[in-house]
């Protein structure tokens, strides 16, 4: 999913700026080598929502936000504020979060209505180029949701990583706060007795959500009817433990969310009593490829879970793009998956000690089968493991941002899947203090690179790394974060798809047709 989403108000600004009243009457028949190359204007307002990070006592959670230094003039603003955890409507207690006795499923003292006590924003930007941060070290911490507009919208990030010191998931947990949507998958997740798979349904807006949620084995659909219709209210989080939706424990499922009504946003915490845990991001929409950049060199297995959602099964090339360029895995030339199904398989070693990335391809040219892929990976030894997630991704068109980066722990990874490619990674000014930094790099065709990420001048707090793709072939991000605790080696990763601060907006005149072709 894309981290910031382009509002119907700022499509309309942006046509009213550039092409006014004109754009909507007929043009005259323009052919594709006539037509006028579209400008691309920064987005007016993007959403982002950030789900219940942990219920654990020993959690800790650190927030950072981060807008890139843009051109866009004006006024505005960038913040979150609390999302409370709400029943779904089965207790009439108001104070329990049930229906009120207007039956509208809204308490009679919302904040966000406009009654009681008005909570703090949360994370307020100053200033495009500065991030901001907070922490929470509460078991309650709640969801966030909040928008940005004006010079805050284009490319605003905010990162959520919270450090479990032990038990169940104890480790890093780090995850991109998302837009909310209306149609999710996640391949990956589990409802084995030895996981816990909760899936965080946020609604950011005034109006209720209905959700559904299809679960899919290596079998194909689980029956049951105990993730239909999911009532979501509004302004509120419903976590669903995914084992109560199935009669028996599956290792490898795919979650489908499908919104019904409103919209939602949607992720997967998943923790393991022995690996520890992340949050499991959304795979995006299915497509006949996967791309799944950042696996650590010193990762020791690579699960692998891939579901085929259409009519058609799907035959794939599996491909490890190393520094040296793209190998086939020894033992897994091709993998079938069969339609409606969900197939895993365990890579072991698949690194040899270098970064790498996983590239799904068909094995027929022409074939159009789309997927939806995930990865487990696991770094450590036995007693000492962790495990983080990445799902496919999409291509950094022109620029893409992680934050939250420390001193020490954060490592880019960068794949130029078909061309050679030239990238810029700039470090932002610190939190506390700084000057930005950039250095340039230019990237082998089928390679995947891991660079240490450069550091602001004078760093001082955490910082933000700003990707651009500066000509050549198509590139994929993603950021590790990792730390050392106690032994196991906790890390998180993040892929860094583009972040759509710039949309294509036609020129006065212009046949929009031209647009789609």
């Amino acid at each position: 999913m894309n981290r910031t989403t382009l509002t119907l108000i700022g499509v309309t600004t942006a046509l009213a700026a550039v092409t006014g009243v004109a754009a909507l009457t007929a043009p005259a028949p323009q052919s594709p080598d006539q037509a006028p190359v579209a400008e691309r204007l920064p987005v007016q307002r993007s959403t982002l929502v950030c789900p219940e990070p942990s219920s654990s006592d020993l959690a800790e959670t650190r927030y950072t936000a981060f807008s890139p230094p843009n051109k866009t003039e004006g006024e505005g603003e960038a913040a979150l504020l609390p999302v409370p955890e709400k029943d779904t409507g089965l207790t009439d207690d108001p104070e329990k979060g049930g229906k009120d006795d207007k039956g509208d499923g809204k308490d009679d003292k919302d904040p966000q209505d406009g009654e009681g006590e008005q909570p703090d924003p949360v994370l307020p930007l100053k200033k495009p180029g500065t991030p901001v941060t907070d922490t929470d070290g509460s078991a309650d911490a709640p969801a966030l949701a909040g928008s940005a507009d004006g010079p805050f919208a284009p490319g605003w990030t905010v990162q959520q990583t919270t450090v479990v010191s032990a038990g169940t998931g104890r480790g890093l947990h780090g995850t991109a706060c998302s837009a909310p949507d209306t149609d999710f998958w996640f391949p990956g997740a589990s409802t084995a007795e030895d996981r816990q798979d909760f899936v965080h349904l946020t609604n950011p807006d005034d109006t209720a959500a209905v959700v559904d949620l299809e679960l899919h084995s290596k079998d194909g659909a689980l029956p049951g009817e105990n993730g239909r219709g999911l009532t979501v209210p509004p302004r509120s989080t419903l976590p669903v433990l995914l084992s109560t939706l199935t009669d028996e424990p599956v290792t490898n499922v795919t979650v489908h969310a499908v919104v019904r009504a409103g919209r939602v946003s949607a992720q997967v915490h998943a923790s393991d009593e022995k690996l520890g845990g992340d949050w499991l991001p959304p795979a995006g929409v299915p497509r006949p490829t996967a791309v799944l950049p950042g696996i650590p060199a010193d990762a020791t297995s690579v699960r692998l879970a891939v579901h085929a959602p259409g009519d058609s099964d799907a035959d794939l090339k599996v491909g490890v793009a190393t520094p040296n360029g793209t190998i086939t895995p020894a033992g897994l030339e091709t993998l079938h998956v069969k339609a409606g199904m969900t197939a895993a398989v365990d890579l072991d070693d698949l690194t040899q000690g270098a970064a790498a990335s996983l590239v799904l391809t068909p094995t027929e040219s022409g074939d159009e089968t789309p997927i939806v892929a995930a990865a487990r990976i696991t770094r450590g030894k036995k007693g000492e493991q962790e495990t983080a997630f990445l799902t496919g991704t999409q291509p950094v068109e022109q620029r893409a941002t992680a934050a939250d980066n420390q001193e020490k722990g954060s490592t880019l990874s960068l794949l130029a899947l078909d061309g050679q490619a030239k990238v810029r990674v700039t470090a932002s000014a610190g939190s506390e203090g700084g000057s930005p930094q950039s250095s340039t790099y230019t990237l082998k065709p089928g390679t995947t690179t891991a660079v240490e990420a450069p550091r602001p001048k004078g760093a001082e707090g955490t910082y933000a790394l700003t990707v651009e793709r500066l000509s050549g072939g198509t590139v994929y991000a993603a950021r590790t974060l990792a730390e050392e605790d106690g032994g196991v080696p906790a890390f998180t990763v993040q892929t860094l798809p583009d972040d759509r601060g710039r949309v294509a907006v036609p020129e006065a005149g212009q046949d929009l047709s031209v647009l789609q072709r």
